[in-house]
């Protein structure tokens, strides 16, 4: 009787152990899984959860300090593209390079979801192999007009080039065609310098 008492103590203590042992193993799993957590993961996280219905907004703070609420639309390899939201209710988009994030404004229920690991095909999309220099070029080839915040200022013109890391950029008024006439200067911008972009 009493050689049963002192093996089921054993055991139970073992139980304990390897129970504690398991424990510590899967919190340290998942210290390292939240280390390699990017921004762009947690915006993805976020934007998976997101619903017509329900649609997620975010307030984004730019490297000048602006905050802008946005809701990610298409998220790239090193940008994201969202409707701006704003008072007035007029639809504008705009293209937000990771790189000029200065953070990003979470409520309570929205930190445990950007958390989360997202679905995994194997195969990255086409947009998350996207890389902003992509997308600006679309823009140029497009020759739509655009606006530029960067971290001087505002810029108004046509990209007429992107290279590896700037882009040129025919700098005239709004709501006039890019011709030669109307070109005040040409600009080149250095990807590190822009903030955002609307079209």
């Amino acid at each position: 009787m009493r050689w049963d008492n002192l093996f089921d103590d054993l055991e139970s203590q073992l139980e304990r152990e390897i129970t504690a042992e398991d424990l510590e193993v899967d919190a340290e799993e998942e210290r390292l899984r939240l280390g390699r957590l990017s921004i762009r993961d947690r915006i993805v996280a976020l934007h998976e959860r997101s619903t017509t219905e329900s649609p997620l907004t975010i307030a984004v703070m730019l490297t000048t300090g602006a905050r802008v609420a946005v809701r990610p639309v298409i998220i790239g390899r090193d940008w994201m593209s969202a409707d701006i939201v704003d008072e007035t209710g007029r639809p504008a988009q705009c293209i937000i390079p990771f790189a000029a994030l200065a953070g990003i404004s979470l409520g309570a229920r929205h930190i445990t979801p950007s958390l989360a690991t997202t679905a995994s095909t194997g195969h990255p999309s086409l947009s998350q192999r996207l890389s902003l220099s992509y997308v600006l070029r679309d823009l140029c080839r497009r020759r739509r007009a655009v606006t530029l915040l960067l971290a001087t200022g505002e810029v108004h013109g046509t990209i007429d080039r992107v290279g590896r890391d700037h882009l040129d950029i025919a700098v005239h008024e709004r709501g006039a065609v890019r011709r030669e006439t109307a070109v005040s200067e040409y600009r080149l911008v250095p990807f590190a310098s822009l903030v955002l972009v609307r079209p």
